[in-house]
């Protein structure tokens, strides 16, 4: 089992840049893949970025490519998302969690351990 703990999220300006990070209890933090998820107000949880156990794979939702970076330290159980350009429809909670393989999947079923999140509002 691993535990979860999402940081980083506040207040920025549209156009600005915040990095989340996610740090994981245990020692296995390595043999799981991971991912991060985010639900606005009024919406579904849905898919924002992925990673392969050493991060070598990853994948991204199309409303994020390009803008938003996985990345991972296995050396510190952590995982980060860099966001850069925020827009206000990024406005939202933002989870990470865990799938215990080694695959890079946007299933939310596939994740079975999930952080308790950290909000990120963007102003425009």
């Amino acid at each position: 089992q691993v535990q979860l703990v999402e940081s980083g999220g506040g207040l920025v300006q549209s156009g600005g840049s915040l990095t989340l990070s996610c740090a994981a209890s245990g020692r296995t933090f390595s043999t799981y893949a991971m991912g991060w998820f985010r639900r606005a107000p009024g919406k579904e949880r849905e898919f924002v970025a992925a990673s392969s156990r050493s991060g070598a794979i990853t994948s991204y939702a199309d409303s994020v490519k390009g803008r938003f970076t996985i990345s991972r330290d296995n050396a510190k159980n952590t995982t980060y998302l860099q966001m850069n350009s925020l827009k206000s429809e990024d406005t939202a909670t933002y989870y990470c969690a865990a799938a215990p393989y080694n695959i890079v999947t946007s299933t939310i079923g596939e994740y079975h351990y999930w952080g308790q999140g950290t909000q990120v509002t963007v102003s425009s």
